[in-house]
């Protein structure tokens, strides 16, 4: 009996406490436990990235290329593809911004993009057009594709 309260309260404080693996902010933009990716909101999205509810033609808001990973929990190429997407934010940290949005959590957002396929990495230079890729990509490609199309060597 002495254990099982010794044991409840060493583990009581810990349950009290809601964790999470990055900050919050009131913007809707989190990071995660890497620092190097951001959890984006809808909002966040909006604010941060393309507020397509006013503008119709694409109008990059941020000043560094970006990635943007839409992925799910349940899926497994999403899961494949994560601790690349935060080791490729690690290497260009300064250089470019890396998001990932949760498709269960911002329906929304996937819906008004057109995501259908998951996972989908949005690359999005400086200045010009964003493109897309589908799938679980190896990491030969998402660096040819950052220095090519982000012009980030």
């Amino acid at each position: 009996m002495k254990r099982h309260l010794i044991l409840l309260t060493a583990i009581l404080p810990f349950l009290l406490f809601d964790c999470h693996a990055g900050t919050s902010s009131t913007d809707g933009a989190r990071a995660s436990g890497t620092e190097a990716v951001v959890q984006l909101s809808n909002d966040a999205f909006k604010k941060l990235i393309f507020n397509y509810e006013v503008n119709k033609d694409w109008k990059y808001e941020g000043s560094k290329p970006a990635i943007i990973d839409f992925y799910a929990d349940w899926c497994p190429p999403c899961k494949v593809l994560s601790p690349l997407v935060e080791d490729i934010a690690r290497e260009y940290s300064g250089k470019i911004n890396v998001y990932k949005v949760n498709t269960d959590k911002e329906r929304a957002l996937a819906q008004a993009l057109g995501i259908s396929q998951l996972p989908t990495l949005l690359f999005i230079p400086a200045s010009g057009k964003p493109q897309v890729t589908i799938g679980a990509l190896p990491r030969e490609s998402l660096v040819k594709v950052i220095n090519d199309v982000l012009s980030v060597r």
